[in-house]
Order: structure tokens, then C-alpha cells, then sequence
């Protein structure tokens, strides 16, 4: 039961469409965002787990991105994807830098 009433309301991307280039990015974004939560965890006393153990403070996803299952990737691509989606539909264009 949702006791304070709060009722999420993310902006609709639905109709966003990200270009292949936007794709790569978002995996290298979901990848950073996993260091991001592993360095963070870390710096709390985490350490891996088999088993998400909140009193031990173990969890089993402290491990390289590349080595997490893909049912396990899909919430940090979400997350990125989102993000980019937003970022287009508010009107900002992403390039890359020309090497």
C-alpha cells in the first residue's frame, strides 16, 4: 500500500527513438553507472556475496559488469536509455567529439 499516496509520473520517452550511436552509448553509460553503484557500495563496506545479505552487507552483483547476467544489465541499460531519451525529448542533441 502506497501510504504517502505518491504516484510516479515519468515524462513518456515512448515515442523516442535513439539512434545506433545513441545505443553504444547507452551501454557504456549502463556499464559507468554499475562502477558507479559497485564504487559506491564498496566505499560502504560492501563486499561480494553469493547472496544479497543486507546485514553482512554482501551482495552478488559486486562483480565487472561484463560478468553480471543480462537480466541483471537490463536495469542499468534502462536507466541509461531513459536518460537519453529524456535528454532528446527535452531538445538536447548529443554529438561526439570528432577525433
Amino acid at each position: 500500500m502506497n501510504e504517502n499516496r505518491y504516484t510516479p509520473s515519468p515524462v513518456d520517452t515512448s515515442q523516442v527513438k535513439l539512434s545506433d550511436e545513441l545505443m553504444e552509448l547507452a551501454e557504456l553509460m549502463a556499464e559507468n553507472v554499475h562502477e558507479v553503484w559497485s564504487a559506491t557500495r564498496f566505499a560502504q563496506g560492501w563486499t561480494y556475496g553469493p547472496e544479497r545479505n543486507d546485514v553482512e552487507k554482501k551482495h552478488p552483483c559486486l562483480v565487472p559488469y561484463e560478468q553480471l547476467s543480462e537480466e541483471e544489465k537490463i536495469f542499468d541499460r534502462n536507466t541509461s536509455i531513459e536518460t537519453l531519451k529524456f535528454i532528446v525529448k527535452n531538445g538536447f542533441e548529443i554529438s561526439r567529439k570528432k577525433k
